[in-house]
């Protein structure tokens, strides 16, 4: 199957916090999107990674998404490599992506941004076309990094997400392993209440940047080309 818009991330759930509201969006656009992850979660404090999978088809069929594989890459152990590599340039190779949603390359979890640089380095050698790949190479057309969790950086793109963010977060809380206890469980497990007013306060954040309720930040490396300056998005004074 091809799709328009495929996100890439190291876990379950990573989708939803980061991007989620943007995959619904485009959704609603008519557009098809689809997910890749890297790993099955495995080594996760909360929940097992049968568990996390069952609750990831639930999220997918709130997300709207028309595809949700995982490579099976290991847990908290992914490398840079061309294993990893190779399996993720395949998918990229099966659904033929216009944009890619990838992590952007820093991060507090190691697994975050090394998922980054294997998206971004399978993007490209799914292009070449002598690669051991199966399939006609291909490459996505746009490549948009997901700053959310990379809260120092200042976005170059926020997606106006208001609309769908309470469908967004009805997605991320279809992982009941993870998000369901109401008590705390660390910094990476606040408690519910706290999880809930946090994911707002983020989106607003970012939506105030560009003058709506909520939005998801992305960064691009390239420049982007302006036609009518007179119809440019986002207010500068």
């Amino acid at each position: 199957m091809k799709v328009d818009v495929l996100a890439i991330a190291a876990h379950r759930d990573d989708i939803e916090l980061t991007c989620g509201g943007t995959l619904i969006k485009m959704k609603d656009l008519g557009y098809v999107t689809g997910i890749v992850e890297l790993t099955e979660g495995e080594m996760g404090t909360r929940g097992s990674a049968e568990e996390r999978e069952q609750e990831a088809m639930k999220a997918a069929e709130v997300l709207g998404v028309s595809i949700r594989e995982n490579v099976k890459l290991l847990d908290a152990k992914l490398e840079l490599n061309m294993e990893s590599k190779l399996r993720v340039a395949q998918k990229i190779r099966d659904f033929k992506p216009r944009v890619a949603l990838i992590p952007y390359w820093e991060a507090r979890h190691p697994d975050h941004y090394t998922a980054g640089k294997i998206a971004y380095e399978a993007c490209f050698i799914a292009g070449l076309q002598k690669m051991d790949l199966l399939g006609e190479a291909h490459r996505p057309y746009k490549i948009l990094y997901s700053t959310l969790y990379a809260t120092s950086v200042t976005p170059s793109l926020v997606v106006d997400i208001t609309k769908q963010f309470d469908q967004r977060l009805a997605a991320i809380l279809c992982y009941k392993s993870q998000f369901s206890d109401t008590r705390a469980g660390g910094e990476v497990f606040p408690p519910l209440d706290n999880l809930i007013e946090q994911i707002h306060a983020s989106c607003r954040f970012y939506g105030n940047m560009v003058g709506v309720k909520y939005g998801e930040p992305y960064y691009v490396k390239e420049p982007f080309r302006g036609e009518d300056l007179v119809k440019l998005a986002g207010r500068s004074i």
